[in-house]
């Protein structure tokens, strides 16, 4: 083989391995074409309860971390801002739709230590679990939203915002975090 080939070679398997992986995605993308469309933002969302900026990580399946929701643009990390209002979670994103997540369809939220494609230190990302589609019908999906945020000190705070509107009767079991 030439000096061209030699050359050539690296190159052929750079443009292999990018098309594998957008066939991958496109793949992705179609199994997941029945996950509901996220709730609209509301026109008026609210008196803000709590803000941090950071970066918002990925929807998942709620359990399966490494199963990034494609669709309707929920698995597109980026810079943004959650903030916290009365009527549920605002997560505005740079670039990409943003994501909003209705109290009443508010579930849980812990701190971890990542998520598909983010590792971070112990207890370094913020996790929602919530629903997404009609309640109580075979369209609802449980999902998890990650977000980390800028300064670590306000990954606790925004906790704190986030279970202060989830509902107070029962805590949610390891059950309710499964995929119906």
């Amino acid at each position: 083989m030439d000096q061209v080939g030699w050359a050539l070679l690296p190159l052929g398997i750079i443009v292999v391995i990018v098309a594998l992986m957008a066939l991958g995605w496109r793949n992705r993308l179609r199994r997941q074409s029945d996950v509901p469309t996220p709730p609209e933002v509301p026109a008026e969302p609210g008196r803000v309860l709590y803000e941090a900026d950071g970066q918002y990580v990925s929807t998942t399946t709620a359990g399966d971390w490494l199963d990034r929701i494609a669709v309707h643009g929920l698995g597109l990390r980026g810079n943004a801002v959650a903030s916290v209002q009365p009527d549920g979670v605002l997560i505005a994103r740079t670039g990409a739709p943003s994501v909003f997540m209705p109290r009443g369809d508010l579930v849980s939220v812990q701190l971890t230590s990542g998520m598909t494609g983010k590792f971070v230190e112990k207890e370094g990302l913020v996790v929602v679990t919530w629903r997404l589609g009609p309640a109580g019908t075979d369209r609802e999906y449980r999902v998890d939203t990650g977000f980390r945020t800028r300064h670590a000190a306000h990954k606790s705070q925004l906790v704190a915002a986030i279970a202060a509107l989830l509902p107070t009767d029962a805590p949610p079991t390891a059950d309710d975090r499964n995929h119906p």
